[in-house]
């Protein structure tokens, strides 16, 4: 369960805006409350256009240049009227990767603060590169073939061959350092396992230095009935075409599931069946383990929906699809937003697919949280865009409740990765994984972004359970505290939605932990009062963690 992508230093400043502007009355009559219920995707296009109507004025109030612009992203309304708008950035129609905004504004229009990704100034002496898009191009595939047969990430199998690269596209790259003029270009190539590798370099527009690189295939989830792996006998929606049923669900966003039949490429074959049974339980059945990734789709929809009023993914009523049994003995699952799918090897000796349920939901927020706050993948920002996933996952595995599989803060407990039955990664004390850090020290940003999440999960279920010796659904935990404080749990539900909030209303793609915790306290603030019990917590238990 991995990604890539950059990192940077999070960042806020205030500005007051003096006058507000006038809105129609259509886009003013879609308040929702703060934890985001009630939208439907009619209205969720509204306020898009509600955002990209303040844009000229947030503009102005930021002090942007002349060639600067913000195009709108997402919105939130509160129920009383206050705005959150969620806006990216151009330099002369160029994208601003790092340029990414909140901006947030009071319900008579005024702007009241912005949390920003980057404080730098955007302006730079030439839209003109020195190099040109083809040398930039070449330039890329070279900088990858240059890996090839040398293992760059010990969670990725080495380059075995560079098949091709997409032109080079000019940027301004914002993220760290200077903002310079940068191109944008996907390299794709062949692992040596046989997975395909699409790596998206960004490179300075005047040197062509690597300034940041990510992989594309983001490693690392009629009323029938089915038998899954690891489910157990779940109810399935499906699509009846009057001849065959379809694993396609008409009331989740038409949601499907495809077999890849152990191949690397492709959307698959939709699966279909005659009776609308599904599944034996068993591997050897090929439905089996798309019961479980149908299910898992399902069940993360309903979580999101249920909790926040999200309609799916990104937010606009489509659903995800899912691919089974792709390649052959490949131990992972990973969320693709090129594909807007979600994909499961089978694992060891074809005979172990990754298709747990809080592996579904942690792979699909991956998805959430690029059409959110964007938390770029490495750094701290990495650590808290992994926790995420972790914590929602962790939520979709208790919302659903299911016999076979009950909630605990274990990650990916039953699909035994590691061979000796133990989980990938615990949230009370993540430590205990070997790898993970169980509270936040300065030099954590330079670990892997799996370890560098333990200080987010730890922080999480501090929040929800408190410090101490517990037993949830037979499982016993016991989770220590940094400072040796003993703390008290608010429970999961507003544990989640403080996250949430945050994630969705104040965080930006270069937010670190520090960022976290201002984040989560303004929205405790926004939800349960200023100097709540929930508000008080949340402060507590970031310094459970050594955030501070």
């Amino acid at each position: 369960m991995k990604r890539t992508l950059t990192v940077g230093a999070a960042l806020s400043a205030s500005v007051i805006l003096a006058s507000a502007i006038q809105v129609s009355a259509v886009a003013q009559a879609a308040p929702v409350t703060a934890s985001g219920k009630g939208t439907t995707v009619t209205q969720r296009a509204d306020l898009k256009s509600l955002a990209q109507s303040y844009a000229p004025a947030v503009a102005k109030a930021l002090g942007l240049g002349k060639d600067e612009a913000l195009v709108a992203k997402d919105a939130v309304v509160d129920a009383n009227g206050a705005k959150h708008l969620r806006f990216e950035r151009t330099l002369g129609g160029l994208s601003v990767l790092g340029g990414d905004l909140v901006a947030h504004l009071s319900a008579k229009g005024k702007v009241l603060s912005v949390d920003k990704a980057t404080e730098a100034a955007i302006a730079l002496p030439s839209l003109t590169p020195a190099l040109p898009a083809d040398n930039a191009a070449k330039q890329a595939k070279g900088a990858v073939q240059a890996t090839v047969g040398v293992t760059v990430d010990k969670d990725e199998a080495p380059i075995k061959e560079v098949t091709g690269s997409s032109a080079a596209k000019l940027v301004v790259w914002a993220t760290s350092g200077t903002p310079r003029l940068a191109y944008e270009t996907v390299v794709e190539g062949i692992r040596e396992n046989g997975i395909p590798s699409a790596q998206k370099l960004v490179t300075d527009a005047a040197t062509g230095e690597v300034l940041s690189t990510h992989e594309q295939y983001l490693a690392a989830a009629a009323t029938g009935s089915g038998k899954g792996v690891f489910v157990g006998s779940v109810p399935l929606t499906t699509n009846y075409t009057g001849s065959t049923y379809q694993l396609k669900d008409p009331s989740r966003g038409n949601m499907y599931t495809t077999t890849l039949n152990n191949k690397t490429s492709g959307n698959g074959t939709l699966l279909t069946d005659s009776d609308n049974v599904w599944g034996t339980g068993l591997v050897s059945s090929s439905q089996s383990a798309a019961v479980d990734a149908q299910f898992g789709a399902a069940a993360t929809w309903d979580y999101y929906k249920n909790s926040f009023g999200r309609l799916g993914i990104r937010n606009d009523g489509v659903g995800a699809f899912s691919r089974v049994h792709y390649g052959r003995n490949y131990v992972n699952a990973f969320w693709s937003d090129q594909c807007f799918c979600m994909t499961y090897g089978d694992g060891a000796s074809n005979t172990h697919p990754l298709t747990e349920l809080d592996v579904a939901g942690h792979e699909m927020t991956h998805g959430v949280t690029s059409n959110t706050a964007g938390l770029n993948y490495a750094g701290e920002s990495g650590g808290l865009n992994e926790a995420t996933s972790d914590i929602f996952g962790t939520m979709v595995e208790f919302s659903a409740n299911l016999a076979a599989d009950k909630g605990d803060y274990l990650v990916g407990e039953l699909i035994n990765i590691n061979g000796d039955g133990t989980p990938l990664r615990y949230m009370d004390k993540p430590s205990k994984d070997g790898g993970s850090a169980d509270a936040w020290y300065s030099g954590i940003g330079s670990i892997d972004v799996h370890y560098s999440s333990g200080p987010g999960n730890h922080f999480f279920y501090l929040l929800a359970e408190g410090s101490g010796t517990k037993t949830v659904n037979g499982v016993t935990y016991n989770s220590p505290t940094s400072n040796g404080s003993t703390l008290t749990g608010i429970g999961r539900d507003k544990a989640a939605a403080i996250w949430y909030r945050a994630l969705t209303v104040y965080w930006t793609s270069t937010t670190n932990y520090a960022g976290a915790r201002t984040g989560t306290l303004k929205a405790a603030a926004d939800l349960y009062g200023t100097g709540s019990a929930e508000y008080n917590a949340v402060a507590a238990a970031w310094s459970g963690v050594n955030v501070n």
